[in-house]
């Protein structure tokens, strides 16, 4: 089974656009994240439509069967999650709060080594969090 990585970002309107590498043309958008999910999926059912008209059978991975692995984008994770304050998240994960800033906005990209530092951040901040009882 193929699994289809789906990258969700902020989308220049300031809804959500999701894309993946895995897939060409496998893009949506939506003003909503549902409504970007929903589009998304049935995008990748066209576009393995579209491979079969052109080369007379499905991809493999439509064959093969697939899932897909929904990822958050720095940006797209931000408006996805609006209550998480910005400069407090960055200064907790050990981030420049400005550079984070920067990331949000999509002014700045992190590089591969940043990314491991935000996303060891967060599993800290989720697992510290799943001990919370009200």
């Amino acid at each position: 089974m193929k699994t289809i990585v789906a990258i969700i970002e902020k989308a220049s309107d300031g809804g959500y656009s999701i894309y993946t590498k895995d897939v060409d043309g496998g893009f949506a958008s939506g003003l909503a994240e549902d409504e970007a999910r929903k589009d998304f999926l049935e995008v990748l059912e066209e576009q393995a439509d579209f491979y079969r008209e052109r080369a007379g059978n499905y991809p493999d991975w439509f064959l093969e069967g697939y899932t897909v692995a929904f990822h958050y984008d720095i940006s797209g994770f931000f408006l996805a999650f609006p209550f998480f304050n910005v400069s407090k998240l960055a200064e907790a994960i050990g981030i420049n709060p400005s550079l984070m800033r920067k990331y949000k906005e999509g002014l700045a990209f992190a590089s591969e080594k940043q990314k491991e530092i935000i996303q060891n951040g967060l599993n800290d901040i989720i697992k510290k969090m799943s001990t919370v009882q009200f």
